[in-house]
């Protein structure tokens, strides 16, 4: 297990492992604020379980949101368990916060709900294009 004092290399000079106890969310903002995080996270959570059931959806969207909904709730879990969020994940490569898994799971599940909703567009665009056909002068 990863002990909460030093590191060790995972892949030297790229990724270590860091034992980090964050209080906070991303880059520490409202560190501090236990309380108000958990229950806006918890909000957040619940509105995402509730669109995940009421809603239909295609697949990949579904999968994307599932993505958001398990990392955030891996997040609040050990927010609500201990008052803060153990992170370990240290790129070396680049000045960058140490973060955790379920910060992946988000950040990812976020990016893919962008990359849908941009491909979305562009399909309903062509479509439109289509629909109106070549115009008389």
């Amino acid at each position: 297990a990863l002990q909460p004092v030093g590191s060790a290399q995972l892949l030297p000079g790229f990724i270590e492992l860091r034992y980090v106890l964050n209080d906070g969310m991303a880059f520490s903002m409202l560190s501090g604020q236990r309380w108000l995080l958990l229950g806006g996270t918890g909000l957040i959570l619940a509105a995402l379980a509730v669109l995940l059931v009421v809603r239909r959806m295609p697949l990949p969207e579904r999968l994307v949101w599932t993505l958001v909904l398990g990392g955030g709730l891996g997040n609040f879990i050990d927010r609500a368990r201990t008052g803060v969020v153990v992170d370990y994940l240290n790129f070396q490569f680049i000045s960058f916060p140490v973060f955790n898994f379920a910060d992946i799971c988000v950040c990812v599940g976020v990016g893919l709900l962008i990359l849908l909703l941009v491909a979305d567009m562009v399909r309903d665009s062509r479509g439109n294009r289509k629909a109106d056909g070549p115009q008389a002068s």
